[in-house]
């Protein structure tokens, strides 16, 4: 969720999955960075507009959550968020016609998002997106070893794995997705991986990013 300069390649690779899916909402999850917030905050806007064209946000199902889940209050300035912002390009691209649903978090134990995405897959026709980086600001060699770390934890669905270096900005995101989908039995499948020196030809201070798809058997 970098700059499409650096991110866009990779962000891309994995978004022509959804060619072939027809989802009606998509929901996307991505980690704070301008604000602190204890918790889970979801979006209570009515459509995100993209170049592409205005992507109407999923009120009715946006409700359900909130009535069943504890998030924060709404907070329109946590939903001013690049991690999430810079995926909506992306979907209305390849699902003109989906709706949409954010979810931020902050500081919470990725359980407890697990819970929510166990409810969310219990619909079939939602998929759901998990935002985020790797290691940020190592060399080129560097960032490849602890970037190897997130990738193989991902890959083998391996949740302690996680623990042994991942330095993803969006790891609480990244092991909430792969919980809910051991308890599918679902599998994994690294879809492109590079770091920021594929594009600036600078490798001495490289930020990772990678796209997995995780799916069923």
């Amino acid at each position: 969720h970098a700059g499409y300069i650096y991110s866009g390649f990779t962000a891309n690779a994995g978004y022509k999955y959804l060619e072939k899916k027809s989802p009606k909402t998509i929901i996307v999850i991505g980690p704070s960075h301008r604000v602190y917030l204890d918790g889970l905050s979801i979006s209570k806007y009515e459509q995100y507009k993209t170049p592409y064209g205005n992507l109407p946000i999923d009120t009715n199902l946006v409700n359900k959550l909130d009535d069943k889940f504890d998030f924060i209050d709404f907070y329109p300035k946590v939903h001013v968020e690049h991690s999430t912002e810079t995926q909506f390009p992306f979907i209305k691209k390849y699902q003109k016609d989906v709706k949409v649903i954010e979810l931020i978090y902050g500081k919470i134990d990725y359980e407890d998002i697990s819970k929510v995405i166990d409810y969310l897959l219990e619909d079939k026709d939602n998929f759901i997106i998990i935002s985020t980086d790797l290691s940020h600001f190592y060399t080129q060699k560097e960032a490849k070893h602890i970037d190897n770390i997130c990738i193989e934890a991902i890959k083998q669905m391996d949740m302690p794995t996680f623990d042994k270096g991942c330095e993803a900005c969006g790891i609480v995101g990244v092991k909430a997705i792969i919980s809910s989908a051991n308890k599918q039995n679902m599998k994994s499948k690294i879809i492109d991986y590079r770091t920021s020196a594929d594009a600036s030809g600078d490798t001495s201070r490289v930020v990772g990013y990678v796209s997995a798809i995780i799916h069923e058997n």
